[in-house]
């Protein structure tokens, strides 16, 4: 599979969205360059069903889709998706489950089991999963997976069920967060991975993403630039082979 001549690694640009990808969105980035995973892919795409659950999916998705375009639907559900299901002693005020009435741009697909909606504004990502149940109109609740880890994961959601609000969707300003630390991290890291999986040496690879004249001043067998890139490399081929399930 890895052909030297392949280039369409180098551009750090085409890079940029990863920095605000959430950790379902970097699981697919990781998941989606295992050569593996693209075989079963070709074999299974007619049955998309078969298979899924090895890569902790539901449905197999395509490969070729970057996080932008592809919805995984993950198994079982990261922490950060919200359940809902019908309200069942709702109040006279209650809020009514109006599905299109939710701002941003909307993705919607059913599983087999329920309906899966992605909503997407400016960079901010919510995903709920929609009781079979539960029809427009009627009044709902949220639903967050119970544990030891309850107050994390409620933390985690509240800002995002905000977007709900369509009203103060329509008049507050959205912007989008600085990348931290890590969001680059992951950048370099998907970008060292393809530059291996393209067939390019270690020494490629940092002229790639430190520039031939770095690499030509601290290029040296026990140097930091080459450990930097060795660990890339190796954090890389260790999220694609099946650590991107602790990024959901």
């Amino acid at each position: 599979m890895a052909d030297s001549n392949a280039v369409h690694w180098h551009p750090s640009a085409a890079y940029l969205y990863v920095l605000h990808l959430d950790g379902p969105a970097l699981a697919w980035e990781y998941l989606r360059r295992n050569p593996e995973y693209h075989r079963a892919w070709q074999r299974h795409r007619r049955r998309p069903q078969h298979e899924a659950l090895r890569w902790g999916l539901r449905l197999l998705e395509d490969p070729t889709r970057d996080a932008r375009d592809a919805y995984p639907d993950w198994f079982p559900d990261p922490s950060s998706v919200i359940q809902v299901y019908p309200d069942a002693d709702p109040t006279a005020d209650a809020l009514l489950f109006q599905l299109w009435r939710f701002p941003g741009r909307k993705h919607l697909m059913h599983d087999g089991k329920r309906l899966v909606l992605t909503t997407q504004l400016v960079n901010r990502i919510l995903r709920m999963a929609i009781s079979p149940a539960l029809e427009d109109g009627m009044a709902y609740v949220y639903a967050v997976r119970a544990g030891c880890q309850l107050r994390e994961r409620w933390c985690a959601i509240e800002a995002k069920l905000a977007m709900l609000d369509a009203a103060t969707a329509r008049h507050t300003a959205i912007a989008t967060d600085r990348p931290g630390r890590t969001s680059m991290l992951h950048m370099r890291t998907l970008q060292a991975l393809d530059g291996t999986l393209a067939g390019a040496s270690q020494r490629g690879v940092a002229e790639v993403l430190f520039g031939i004249t770095a690499v030509a001043e601290r290029w040296y067998d026990d140097g930091d630039l080459r450990a930097q890139v060795r660990r890339l490399i190796r954090r890389g081929q260790t999220l694609m082979g099946g650590g991107y399930h602790r990024l959901l």
